[in-house]
């Protein structure tokens, strides 16, 4: 058996999600020969120029950093065939790669996925896992091809779904769990046990990119549909209502258990003693909201704002849509 270090590996990656599988590879002792992220974005006030977080943990780890702004360029493949490396290992990298790049590594070019597949393919699988209800999630590693997270699964591990999960807390989560599974998956193809099984293609579900519409609650949904709606979007795109002619973001809400009458989007109570707004939605539904952010604002209870901003019992919340 080869040592780990004989294992000559690119990694891909770009988001927080992907921090702990590069981390992982390194703490395992495999060669990392290059790190491969998305070039600097403008960021911030300023709009500074920022490594992406995967590119400053490659810099704080002393890897060698490479930031195509396309990996299908002859240049990059080129680049990579004379790297020679044995595994492409992606994370949460952003582009997809071209069968010309994903033909170089024999061992495989394997990509870490935030679900169970087939469920939830695409860009936003752990958003969409907390927006659809889901009960069980997890992380799969598979063998890429170039259609989008259609490849063979190589390892898989299930994780529960806490009520109180946020996108970024199940993020953490999963890219723990991700981290492990990579690393194990790695192994097995060095000592050559690894075992590809088909996706069945028929029960797979889409995890589509959110847009800053997903986070515009909809007086037409549920106080349950709400709540689940602003985990998926927290903290990105955020979930947002109109109060007063202005946007309100709503960082934390609960459903309550009372049926009542009024109509979606009106206010039912301002807690005296508490942080909560209660307003009615869809099927007399009553959704409890908890913190909130106004515009040019910071974080703060949903009664403080709710004073703060003089509104009343029977005052109505509206949405963007």
């Amino acid at each position: 058996m080869n040592s780990p270090k004989s294992l000559r590996v690119v990694f891909f990656g770009t988001a927080d999600f992907a921090v702990p599988s590069l981390e992982a590879l390194v703490q395992a002792g495999f060669e990392i020969q290059a790190v491969v992220t998305q070039p600097e974005k403008p960021h911030g006030r300023g709009l500074h120029a920022s490594l992406s977080p995967v590119g400053a943990a490659a810099q704080r780890l002393s890897l060698p950093l490479l930031q195509p702004r396309r990996v299908r360029s002859k240049a990059f493949i080129e680049q990579m065939r004379a790297l020679a490396p044995q595994v492409f290992a992606l994370a949460a990298f952003g582009q997809i790669l071209p069968p010309d790049l994903l033909q170089i590594p024999p061992l495989g070019p394997i990509n870490l996925h935030g679900s169970l597949l087939p469920r939830l393919r695409g860009a936003a699988p752990i958003q969409h896992a907390i927006l659809t209800g889901e009960n069980i999630t997890g992380v799969t590693t598979m063998w890429m091809e170039p259609a989008l997270d259609t490849g063979d699964i190589l390892r898989a591990c299930a994780m529960p779904i806490s009520p109180q999960d946020t996108a970024a807390a199940l993020t953490q989560k999963l890219a723990g769990a991700g981290a492990d599974l990579l690393v194990h998956t790695l192994h097995d193809l060095q000592q050559g046990t690894a075992e590809r099984v088909p996706q069945n293609h028929l029960l797979h579900t889409l995890a589509p990119a959110l847009t800053p519409e997903d986070g515009f609650l909809r007086l037409n949904e549920t106080a349950a549909q709400t709540s689940l709606r602003i985990r998926a979007v927290s903290p990105k795109p955020g979930a947002v209502l109109m109060a007063a002619g202005k946007r309100l973001k709503i960082w934390r809400a609960e459903a309550v258990a009372e049926l009542v009458s009024q109509k979606p989007g009106s206010v039912l109570d301002i807690e005296k003693k508490g942080d909560g707004l209660q307003i009615a939605l869809a099927e007399q539904s009553v959704l409890r909201i908890v913190e909130v952010q106004p515009e040019n604002g910071k974080r703060m209870s949903a009664a403080a704002w709710a004073r703060g901003a003089r509104i009343n019992i029977a005052d109505r919340l509206e949405s963007l849509m």
